[in-house]
């Protein structure tokens, strides 16, 4: 199992940043888009650092189209010498037609689409030959000399592709190179719907889980005291809550016989009563989803619940993490 960070957006310590998590051990690092683009600190870091992976996690899919994102990837690979991942997500229609002004309508095969073009691109960029993709949400039939960066000789990036879904589990399958897990998630949710979804979709290309990468963010709490336990609990827990009142990641609370409590942080994030919705995360619900354990067990913990389910597992980034290094070193690789 690949262990990777996260890596924010401070001006003026990224390359900082990069080289520390590269001498921590990381294997990758993860760029993620929330109010800052997720490629241009990978720019930065892909010069301050040799060996370690850079990957979006993840650049929002339907706020670009198939040209700009195979324009960056194909720009960091070059630029990271092989070392970049484009890791994609659909976001929720809301965000899509009012943040980003965008069109918005059936995600997954709007996204299957716009994986094939992006490869389309790359074709037509390695092989200098016509750039002809047409589809029911993308056309592009134009490459001139001009306009073409030519072959790029650390070959084309990998694309993993966030789902909760089936739908787009699957579509990470057959047009992805692989998954990577929503962090509102739990093992049995991935073993049961998520990772089947995805060989289902693989099978259609006439691809195995082992052609496959599966990635997770996964919540970790944990402390050197008792009352850093409790502050990190919380925090997670409000995380939860929040993910949870979406009715999109409905599924992953009713697998476990909780969808009342979807309905109700529904209903109360709608009167904006986002302090008290993490209240009504219990402990058995917090231990579903996160790993609970003192930071010389977080390793253990870790392996012991996602081993031969994920490939690469990094520590959600909004919530208090241990010394990462300390916690890197345990790892048995």
């Amino acid at each position: 199992m690949k262990i990777d960070g996260t890596i924010g957006f401070d001006p003026t310590g990224i390359s900082a940043a990069a080289r520390r998590l590269e001498a921590a051990g990381y294997d990758g690092v993860w760029a993620p888009e929330t109010g800052r683009d997720p490629f241009l600190p990978l720019a930065i870091a892909a010069e301050a650092t040799e060996r370690i992976e850079l990957a979006t996690g993840i650049a929002v899919a339907f706020a670009r189209n198939p040209m700009t994102l195979a324009m960056a990837s194909n720009d960091l690979h070059q630029l990271s010498k092989g070392r970049f991942i484009l890791g994609l997500g659909s976001q929720i229609k809301p965000h899509i037609t009012k943040r980003f002004s965008m069109p918005w309508s059936h995600p997954a095969p709007r996204m299957r689409e716009l994986i094939l073009a992006i490869r389309a691109i790359w074709k037509s960029w390695e092989t200098g030959g016509a750039l002809d993709f047409r589809g029911d949400f993308y056309t592009h039939t134009l490459m001139t000399p001009f306009f073409n960066p030519g072959p790029n000789p650390y070959g084309n990036p990998k694309i993993l592709l966030a789902a909760v879904g089936e739908h787009m589990a699957e579509v990470a399958g057959e047009a992805g190179d692989g998954l990577l897990v929503h962090p509102f998630t739990t093992a049995r949710y991935l073993r049961e719907i998520s990772l089947p979804a995805l060989e289902r979709g693989a099978a259609r290309a006439g691809k195995t889980r082992g052609d496959l990468t599966v990635a997770l963010p996964g919540f970790v709490v944990t402390g050197a005291t008792e009352h850093e336990m409790v502050a990190h609990a919380k925090a997670a827990k409000a995380q939860l809550a929040f993910y949870g009142s979406t009715p999109a990641y409905r599924p992953v609370l009713e697998l476990h016989g909780w969808g009342e409590l979807q309905s109700e942080l529904h209903a109360r994030s709608k009167r904006g009563e986002w302090e008290e919705m993490g209240e009504l995360v219990d402990d058995e619900v917090l231990e579903a989803f996160a790993v609970v354990a003192p930071p010389e067990r977080v390793a253990t913990a870790v392996l012991e619940r996602f081993s031969g389910l994920v490939d690469r597992f990094s520590f959600y980034a909004a919530l208090p993490a241990p010394d990462m290094a300390e916690v890197i070193a345990t790892f048995t690789r």
